[in-house]
């Protein structure tokens, strides 16, 4: 077996235990989209499990962050990164100390512009480690988001670009993130509360957090209807129509939709 054939394997398998709601979509892409699409995802995770592990000191998640960025921003260094996450590797999945493979695994003509949105976030994400996660005002709610999120957004317009001159706003591709951002915090509230962080803003309640999500899935839609190329559209509509119907069931009660609703959302847009 090819070293490349290894790698989409490994990255599918990898994938599919990281993430089930962007596993069924990434599947669905045509080869060259799902190889850039799953590479890129997978450097976006590697980093996510940094920022979210339940027992590392901010001060540590906060330099393996910045560290990360670093190395991000020059040709990859697999052996740097590596020992960087020695002393700590007993304490990471997978999918983080594969940052290496995943990169490999991208596509030359586009890794740069993955590299670069993954910096980014990790920068991001270390500044808000450092804060505790602690979201006070509407602005830092945005800003937040745009870190963890918005940048996947952004991300996946950088490769609908290159791959066949697909063109969105940014401001759109930002609150397609944003809106799948704010549908998961509304679903992980009490989770998160229970180990002190608080995404809601001062003065808000539930219901305000119910428009923070509706008004960006809102922008999520009109990003997707920018949209021509149908593996591209059919990417997108999954996790949007997740979202959005995640939001309907929460709002009617429900903690969140039944795998029978998932699956029955998936094949209706497939099917479509």
């Amino acid at each position: 077996m090819s070293n490349e054939k290894r790698l989409n394997r490994e990255a599918m398998r990898v994938l599919k235990r990281t993430s089930r709601t962007f596993y069924i979509p990434i599947k669905l892409l045509n080869p060259i989209l799902r190889k850039t699409v799953g590479a890129a995802y997978l450097c976006m995770r590697a980093i996510d499990q940094i920022e979210d592990h339940e027992t590392l000191s901010p001060e540590i998640k906060a330099h393996l962050l910045r560290s990360t960025k670093e190395l991000l921003e020059r040709p990859f260094d697999r052996d740097a990164y590596e020992k960087l996450l020695a002393p700590y590797g007993s304490e990471f999945e997978e999918v983080t100390l594969r940052m290496g493979d995943w990169l490999d695994f991208c596509p030359d003509e586009i890794v740069e512009k993955v590299k670069e949105s993954t910096a980014i976030m990790a920068d991001g994400m270390a500044k808000w480690v450092e804060k505790g996660f602690q979201v006070h005002t509407k602005e830092e709610l945005d800003e937040y988001t745009y870190y963890v999120a918005g940048l996947v957004g952004v991300m996946l317009s950088d490769i609908w670009e290159w791959y066949d001159g697909t063109k969105t706003e940014r401001d759109l591709a930002i609150g397609y993130g944003r809106g799948l951002q704010a549908v998961n915090m509304l679903r992980n509230q009490d989770e998160d509360f229970e180990r002190g962080v608080e995404f809601i803003p001062d003065g808000w309640n539930r219901d305000d957090m119910f428009q923070y999500a509706e008004e960006n899935l809102e922008k999520a839609k009109q990003y997707i209807k920018m949209i021509e190329t149908k593996n591209i559209l059919l990417f997108c509509r999954i996790p949007y129509a997740l979202a959005e119907k995640t939001l309907a069931a929460m709002k009617s009660g429900k903690e969140k939709m039944s795998r029978q609703e998932v699956e029955q959302t998936v094949d209706h847009i497939i099917k479509e």
